[in-house]
């Protein structure tokens, strides 16, 4: 388990070393976040039949959903799971990262690891969110 947990600080340390200043300027731009969601869509969109591309649909789903609750103020996270919910979803949709997504199959590897690394880290707080969400209906 604690092997696990290595790889998941790792592959969130490495994200951060490419893409935490800009992030932490993201979190106060409600503006850009918006431009970022429609760039996450976009990407889906153009690769949605890439295998990996669907595993990471519903993460970054219920990511899209926890952003647009908390800058609604209707249901806000922490700080710090904010900033890492950011994170994964700037370097889903950034060309630039580890692995180049044009490399197709193997250039969303990374993505992935990414995504579900940051998934894994704030599952806490997205039970949390899913139960609030399911009491919205």
């Amino acid at each position: 388990m604690s092997s696990f947990q290595s790889k998941t600080s790792a592959t969130i340390d490495n994200a951060k070393a490419l893409f935490g200043k800009q992030v932490n300027a993201l979190g106060k731009q409600k503006d850009k976040v918006t431009e970022l969601i429609a760039g996450v869509g976009n990407k889906i969109l153009r690769f949605g039949d890439n295998p990996r591309v669907k595993k990471l649909i519903e993460p970054v789903s219920v990511f899209i959903r926890m952003i647009k609750a908390h800058f609604s103020g209707t249901h806000k996270m922490t700080n710090s799971t904010l900033g890492l919910v950011l994170l994964a979803l700037v370097y889903f949709v950034s060309p630039i990262d580890i692995i180049p997504d044009f490399l197709g199959f193997f250039g969303f590897a990374d993505d992935l690891s990414v995504v579900l690394a940051i998934y894994a880290k704030v599952k806490d707080e997205i039970d949390d969110f899913l139960d609030w969400e399911r009491t919205q209906d």
